[in-house]
């Protein structure tokens, strides 16, 4: 992640025209919040004031480029100043939820709001981070450990999921919440893989089996999603602050022991940094097999991010990429996992986080039952990552964005933990198990009502 706040040194000796310059002036200019100037931020927000007194904010990109900065490590520097939450992901959970909070108080006003959903929403920025992160982190793995690692993560998500479904109805049942409705509505979305690709067919398929509104059924399931996606965050990221008192038990973002990043210099790497046609054509590479993904989705209905993930599979394990490209590609996946995510978290914030829909599921039985569902799913994958060779902080971790809400839940959620590089596997986690979970719910619904 960027930096907090910080004051670039000036070179005391020389200047870039061999004269003395401002050097008071420098230092405000190097003194930044995230990666903006802080001059640079003021200007910013003089920008934004005028184009909302205006009544129009631009929704294009360069618009939105300042605006997602200026909010998103805003937020996220605030984070990482509140003592005690700063050390479990506050900076990602304040980039995502403060703006949320002040879309529903009416701070973000309405032009500001609207550029940034339909910036959002146009121009599948989401999905731009995700393949960079997804292939970038593939590509830079350790080959030898890269099916290992697919293979052996699969035993706590499928664990996990099993003991987090039976102790969530258990508890939700105990507190009055009745079986059915814990199960059908609380436990399940929460499982189901997100709003797009969990709470929305889960709305659809319970509307069209028992004639209920899909429109009632969605409100009514989003905010054990939301809730459930924001235990996750701050589990995701206590693990993170235990790995950090008990070295023992995490890689650091490492799946297993003995594994390691393709590094940019090193014995197996050529010895230069990668060019910026190099990293320029690991963007292209990236977003190819993004789209190849997007076509098998159009076709099957197959998760096109799974699809993506599994051609950068086969193109690393079957050495399709040279050396210098895998490190473009790393280097791309660094650049956006250190620069583009809290810019994203807030748009996510803005655009696809309800604050309303996450306050309607504070009733004491709902919230214990989502708890106790998450709970017993990370400390499943937590305690079950040790038996299959796999840190369990990392498992915990992955395990964790079973509920998360969708592909924006696992970027709060490995954000807030700082793995990142993980990507892939939360996406199997959160994408193939989700519909796994959607598919079987609605079998039986149809088998047996709710």
């Amino acid at each position: 992640m960027a930096e907090s706040i910080t004051v670039a040194p000036i070179d005391e000796a020389h200047t870039l025209d061999g004269e003395d310059g401002p050097r008071g002036w420098w230092r405000i200019m190097d003194t930044r919040i995230g990666i903006v100037p802080l001059p640079v931020f003021v200007v910013v927000v003089a920008i934004i004031w005028a184009y909302v007194a205006k009544g129009d904010v631009p929704a294009d990109l360069t618009t939105n480029i300042l605006i997602l900065a200026a909010g998103g490590f805003a937020c996220a520097e605030i984070g990482k100043h509140i003592p005690l939450l700063k050390k479990v992901g506050a900076a990602a959970i304040l980039a995502t939820f403060v703006p949320s909070l002040l879309v529903y108080l009416g701070a973000i006003p309405k032009p500001l709001k609207n550029s940034i959903s339909d910036f959002t929403e146009q121009s599948n920025f989401l999905y731009l981070f995700i393949g960079s992160i997804i292939v970038g982190s593939i590509l830079g793995m350790d080959r030898r450990m890269l099916i290992g690692g697919f293979v052996r993560i699969l035993v706590p998500i499928l664990l996990g999921s099993i003991v987090a479904a039976t102790v969530g109805c258990l508890v939700g049942t105990a507190l009055g919440l009745g079986f059915k409705h814990t199960a059908f509505m609380i436990v399940v979305p929460v499982l189901g893989g997100g709003v797009g690709e969990g709470a929305i067919p889960l709305s659809i398929g319970y509307a069209s089996l028992t004639g209920g509104a899909q429109g009632d059924l969605l409100a009514e399931i989003l905010p054990a999603v939301m809730f459930g996606s924001l235990a996750a965050i701050l589990m995701a990221g206590g693990l993170n602050l235990l790995g950090k008192r008990r070295p023992g038990l995490t890689g650091e973002g490492q799946l297993q022991p003995g594994e390691h990043d393709v590094h940019l210099t090193g014995s197996d790497a050529p010895r230069f940094m990668p060019d910026l046609q190099t990293i320029g054509g690991a963007v292209v590479l990236a977003m190819t097999l993004y789209t190849i993904g997007a076509l098998v989705q159009s076709w099957t209905k197959f998760p096109g991010p799974v699809t993506m993930l599994f051609l950068a599979v086969v193109l690393k394990l079957g050495r399709l990429v040279s050396p210098s490209l895998e490190q473009g590609a790393y280097r791309n996946y660094q650049f956006f996992a250190q620069l583009v995510t809290y810019p994203l978290l807030f748009a996510i914030g803005v655009a696809k986080t309800p604050w309303e829909k996450l306050m309607s599921a504070f009733t004491f039985a709902e919230i214990t039952t989502i708890l106790a569902t998450v709970g017993s799913l990370v400390a499943t994958g937590f305690f079950v990552g040790r038996f299959v060779n796999i840190y369990p902080v990392e498992a915990g971790i992955i395990t964790s964005c079973r509920a998360s809400q969708g592909g924006t839940g696992d970027v709060a959620i490995l954000s807030a933990s700082n793995r990142m590089n993980l990507m892939p596997f939360a996406q199997v986690a959160t994408r193939i198990g989700g519909a796994l979970t959607v598919t079987l719910a609605l079998a039986i619904v149809a088998r047996y009502g709710m």
